[in-house]
């Protein structure tokens, strides 16, 4: 149904996949390995509901889980979402792309289906700061088992731990993914090991694995128990999003082996071992998975769990830098500075001002929740909105490949279904902190449809000042007999018509030079564009020439590699790329109340974002010392 792992994602194949395998372990996996720490913990209490917890809560709980992880992980995301790839690529936006939704008319199914797919995206943000506070608190948490006297130290340390990580993303994905990898590996056989030691003493604890005890458990609990008790256990699949949004830089086939090799059984062990210590020693409910530990094991398991959160944190942290860059290229956020940090690698990237933002929003986090289980309100709602609408709009394009829609209605309406009630039962945290992500995701969102709606407004402004082409060709023929020496390039929003920049060139020096090209750039609806297709050229008229770059979403639109890429195709002949000037177009907004659009203040916020955007010359990779900007203002 779709190209192999390693054509989509641009490494060369490998017969065996342990190092892609590997680092998937390390990057995409970090986050639902860690959820031992806290999701049955937290589904414990929710079960007791201020008493006791009873054996049979303990089975239920741990049925709950395990059947969460197989028909929401393994089931719908690790054999079914992971086939509804764009050439490889992953995610949301990915999943937009597919369904053609970036240029859908206003008041259409699909103009709607934007707006949802774009609230998607902007709830992974949310996510996004959410995970790593979570995390690393949980671990550090575990120094109070053995010492309660530390507890005013746990803030500090995970602020310190958390400034880290963020500071060392500047070294991509792919650094971290083999420095974590060899250490996750580690991570989950220590989670199997523990479980093993928790089951063998209590082997009664197997009789969880029927779902049965799942489903008879919660419908004999009152109604806000049950859903109290979803929620919570929720807590135990969160991070499943990453496979999908990962996808890019690893693959399908590295992505699950991973999954059902390693970390599917060895979360499975765990989460019965913890449930084992429960049914012998209920007592032990504040922080089951510590005390599952051996006593001399505490400290060591401290500092391990510190590190595995770090890489839990990872997981996250890649996805919203992949998520941006998409973004930026298919046109729902304003252009960022974006670091390619490995040249023979696609899809390893870094994005400092996205990295600060999430890092200052996670420390806020920290700061204001001050504990996990505070956290634990605020996690869950936002995540299960995601995995509902990745459901849905893997559902459209499942149809749109022509499965039948019987067969898809049936397929991803039962998980859809799934994600709905587990949803519902998270929007119960609303007020214990479920509004945090929300708001982030909100706020994002926000911008997201902002800076799409301001981006149609400015085409719209520029298509009324932009001249035809014929106006050119009169211009060179009848007007402007006399020529400048040398190439002049122009960039060029539009793939018709006369860019803005040329047009007031000529309008001040009323020449032009001997050869012209009027370039630009076009961001495909795929994650990549062969070199063959890179450059389509079209001569205007003899010494006019249009160029039009294609690259794909999760490509990096360079014109002067994209220009070098078409001389050496022989498709512009006599060109030297060393002696030519670009001129670009620097514009203005001015908002104004007289033209349909937007609101006054919603203009200006774009104005604001258009103005603090990268520059278009230093975005598209355009040689700093052969610049000159013209600037133009444009009424929205």
């Amino acid at each position: 149904m779709s190209s192999t792992p390693a054509v989509a994602t641009g490494h060369h194949p490998d017969p065996l996949p342990i190092a892609m395998t590997m680092g998937a372990l390390g990057v995409v996996y970090g986050d639902i390995g860690t959820s031992p720490l806290y999701a049955l913990k937290e589904a414990a209490k929710a079960a007791a509901h201020g008493g006791t917890v009873t054996p049979e809560a303990v089975l239920g709980v741990a049925s709950l889980i395990l059947w969460a992880l197989l028909l929401i992980i393994s089931l719908k995301y690790a054999l079914l979402i992971l086939r509804a790839d764009n050439r490889g690529e992953g995610g949301i936006v990915a999943l937009l792309a597919l369904l053609h939704a970036r240029h859908a008319q206003p008041g259409t199914w699909r103009a709607h289906l934007l707006v949802v797919g774009l609230v998607g995206a902007a709830l992974l943000y949310g996510d996004g700061a959410i995970t790593p506070a979570i995390s690393v608190l949980s671990a550090i948490e575990g120094l109070k088992v053995d010492a309660p006297s530390l507890a005013p130290a746990v803030v500090p340390i995970t602020i310190a731990i958390l400034i880290g990580l963020f500071m060392m993303q500047k070294q991509g994905t792919g650094f971290i993914g083999r420095i974590f990898g060899p250490v996750m590996l580690a991570w989950f056989g220590v989670l199997a090991a523990l479980g093993i030691h928790g089951i063998v003493k209590a082997p009664a604890v197997l009789a969880a694995l029927s779902p049965l005890y799942a489903f008879e458990f919660l419908i004999h609990q009152d109604f806000h128990v049950s859903f109290a008790i979803l929620g919570a256990a929720f807590l135990a699949v969160t991070g499943g999003e990453a496979m999908y949004a990962d996808m890019g830089h690893f693959g399908r086939l590295p992505i699950r082996l991973a999954w059902f090799a390693i970390c599917l059984p060895a979360l499975v062990l765990n989460y019965f071992g913890q449930a084992a210590l429960l049914i012998t020693d209920p007592s032990q409910i504040d922080n089951p998975f510590f005390q599952l530990c051996p006593d001399w094991l505490h400290y060591p398991m401290v500092a391990f769990s510190a590190i595995a959160t770090v890489i839990a944190s990872q997981a996250i942290i890649s996805g919203v830098f992949s998520l941006t860059q998409q973004s930026i290229q298919l046109g729902f956020l304003p252009r960022m500075q974006i670091r390619h940090t490995q040249s023979e690698a696609i899809g390893q990237i870094y994005v400092p001002l996205v990295n600060w933002l999430l890092a200052a929003a996670t420390l806020g986090a920290v700061l204001a929740f001050g504990t996990s289980d505070a956290l634990a309100g605020a996690y869950g709602i936002a995540v299960s909105l995601l995995m509902a609408i990745t459901t849905l709009l893997a559902a459209l394009v499942a149809i749109q490949w022509g499965y039948s829609p019987w067969l898809v209605v049936a397929v991803n309406g039962f998980f859809f279904v799934i994600d709905v009630i587990f949803f519902s039962a998270n929007s119960i945290k609303l007020f214990e902190g479920g509004w945090f992500p929300l708001l982030l995701a909100g706020f994002v969102a926000f911008l997201m449809l902002t800076w799409r709606g301001g981006v149609k407004l400015v085409e719209r402004a520029r298509a009324k000042l932009r001249q035809p082409e014929e106006d050119l060709i009169e211009t060179a023929v009848n007007k402007c007999r006399a020529r400048l020496p040398g190439t002049a390039v122009y960039l060029a929003s539009a793939p018709k018509g006369v860019p803005l920049a040329l047009t007031q060139f000529v309008k001040h020096n009323r020449v032009l030079h001997e050869r012209l090209l009027l370039v630009t750039v076009l961001i495909e609806e795929v994650p990549h564009v062969p070199d063959e297709e890179r450059a389509e050229v079209i001569e205007i008229i003899p010494a006019i020439t249009r160029v039009i770059l294609h690259y794909g979403f999760m490509q990096n639109p360079t014109i002067y590699e994209g220009l070098k890429l078409a001389c050496r195709q022989g498709k512009l002949p006599g060109i030297d790329l060393s002696d030519i000037t670009y001129y670009v177009g620097r514009e203005t907004i001015i908002p104004s109340e007289d033209i349909p659009g937007m609101w006054v203040w919603r203009e200006s916020l774009f104005a604001f974002l258009q103005r603090n955007a990268e520059r278009s010359a230093a975005f598209f990779g355009v040689p700093t010392g052969q610049v000159v900007e013209f600037g133009t203002e444009l009424e929205i």
